[in-house]
């Protein structure tokens, strides 16, 4: 079988510079990004295509060439990728399961260490000159995270990491996953509407799929306790965004760490940007330069394994 490789929307992973393609294969070739109306263009005599969160509809797939065997998503979410008409195709479609599951936990923890300590608040009157958390007693809340229960919805790698350092915080940790499991020591797995009630914070580690969108809505948000916090470092399209804006705006749930967002990057308008009680940060999670690394090492292996007809990784 032919190795030629075409990355379609490298400047997404390689931003930087630092990355290097060419350990895909033997015959790789790099566009930094690529619109619908290029692709199929770009495409032609190819065998390996690697995306990264980039859209591609089933119309669209339909139309690649015969010679498109392989579809690589840089990335653990394959929900920009029509699997269904890669299906039809006879093209298999790969992911990258766990390749930040540590950097993006960390980030899902620092959201939780910093809403705790009022951090966004404190930076922001630093930043307008404003010292009286130095100069008079602190101005802020800020609350120990030792004893207060972490909600987790989703016990995939990443959910299972952040379910790792909670417990060396001393945190209680309830969690909702779809596959019911035996409580284990200090986890106990419960369903959603509990999750919801009764966790200081609430953390989303979960695939974006048509039942896991805006799972996190105005009825749902409404379990929350109003000195709840909601941390999102998986797929923005799980929280219905105006509903968290209007509970974030009347202080129904105390605040929200936000790695990703529904639209990315969000409007210049959004409310997000400026809220008192939100951490937002943009889809930092995967982007350090050692995860980035490991994803192409991880690719690399990807398309190795299916050139020597042991596929890994498959999603499709």
């Amino acid at each position: 079988m032919s190795d030629k490789t075409v990355v379609l929307n490298a400047k997404k992973m390689n931003f930087d510079g630092n990355l290097d393609f060419s350990v895909l294969s033997s015959d790789v070739t790099v566009y930094d990004d690529t619109t619908p109306e290029q692709l199929l263009e770009r495409i032609e005599g190819a065998d390996i295509i690697v995306t990264k969160e980039m859209p591609v509809n089933g119309d669209l797939i339909r139309k690649f060439p015969a010679s498109v065997k392989l579809i690589c998503e840089a990335g653990t979410g394959y929900n920009n990728l029509d699997l269904d008409a890669a299906r039809e195709k006879g093209i298999t479609v790969c992911n990258i399961p766990a390749y930040s599951s540590e950097r993006v936990a960390h980030t899902a923890v620092m959201m939780i260490l910093n809403l705790s300590s009022t951090m966004q608040i404190q930076m922001k009157m630093l930043a307008n000159g404003n010292h009286d958390n130095f100069t008079k007693n602190l101005q802020v809340p800020h609350v120990e995270v030792n004893g207060k229960t972490l909600g987790i919805i989703g016990a995939g790698h990443i959910g299972k990491t952040v379910m790792k350092i909670a417990k060396a915080l001393d945190m209680n940790i309830l969690v909702y996953t779809r596959t019911p499991r035996a409580d284990e020591d200090g986890i106990r797995y419960v369903d959603l509407e509990t999750v919801l009630k009764n966790s200081d914070y609430v953390s989303l580690h979960c695939p974006l799929t048509p039942q896991t969108k805006h799972m996190i809505n105005k009825e749902t948000l409404a379990l929350m306790k109003p000195t709840a916090f909601l941390i999102n470092t998986s797929r923005g399209a799980l929280i219905d965004e105006p509903a968290l804006i209007e509970a974030l705006e009347k202080h129904q749930i105390a605040g929200a760490g936000l790695d990703v967002q529904e639209t990315e990057p969000p409007k210049a308008d959004n409310p997000l940007y400026t809220l008192d009680n939100v951490i937002l940060t943009p889809h930092m999670g995967w982007k350090g330069l050692e995860t980035r690394q490991r994803l192409v090492s991880i690719l690399a292996g990807n398309v190795k394994g299916f050139l020597e007809g042991t596929p890994v990784n498959v999603v499709s």
